[in-house]
């Protein structure tokens, strides 16, 4: 987008079929299913423009990206590996590293808040989460599969300090993106209308 682009008009919804068919199958792969091939650089550009197309109340863009590929997740799977044993479950948290090596591409999504007198710190954070998804639905509408995690690292001080984070700053999201071999099984769904309530 340019400045040029800014107060044109957009167009009106419509009715989409094969839009609603996407969002009635949208399933997450699993992180360690992912793979070749994944996106190019243009097509993580695209992905990620779409993806910033997100609710953001005052206009803060309280987030940023970091594209990783291979070589960079490697690097921080490594790093993160003694600080496994002082989890809850070593083993286990030894062994999630895996989901971040498997994947072509991932696209770790920061939470970053902007001071502001009028957006609570939670919006923007929600914010945020609207990013993570949106990437997602980008990553499916251009052919991949994707999956968004965060795991005991995205919360662990010092791994964050290894990722580079911000004071105020939080892991909103690793969007691993890439290919599955096999059709996704659908799994359990909530059933909606036990949870609605219509209020005239």
């Amino acid at each position: 987008m340019t400045d040029a682009d800014l107060g044109q008009s957009l167009p009106f919804p419509v009715p989409s079929a094969e839009l609603q068919t996407r969002l009635a199958n949208r399933r997450s792969a699993p992180a360690q299913a992912l793979g070749a091939p994944g996106p190019s650089r243009d097509e993580i550009g695209r992905i990620l423009r779409l993806g910033a197309r997100t609710p953001d109340h005052g206009k803060l863009f309280p987030w940023r990206f970091v594209v990783m590929g291979p070589n960079s997740r490697a690097d921080l799977a490594k790093a993160l590996a003694p600080l496994a044993s002082r989890q809850t479950g070593p083993d286990k948290a030894l062994k999630v590293l895996a989901k971040l090596t498997a994947a072509p591409t991932s696209v770790l999504v920061i939470s970053s808040p902007v001071e502001s007198p009028t957006v609570p710190v939670w919006e923007q954070q929600l914010s945020a989460g609207a990013v993570c998804m949106n990437i997602e639905h980008a990553a499916g509408a251009l052919g991949y599969s994707s999956s968004w995690i965060t795991d005991w690292y995205s919360y662990d001080p010092e791994a964050l300090t290894l990722m580079g984070m911000k004071p105020g700053e939080k892991v909103a999201g690793f969007i691993h993106i890439g290919t599955v071999a096999e059709a996704l099984l659908e799994r359990p769904r909530p059933d909606v209308a036990s949870i609605i309530t219509y209020v005239d």
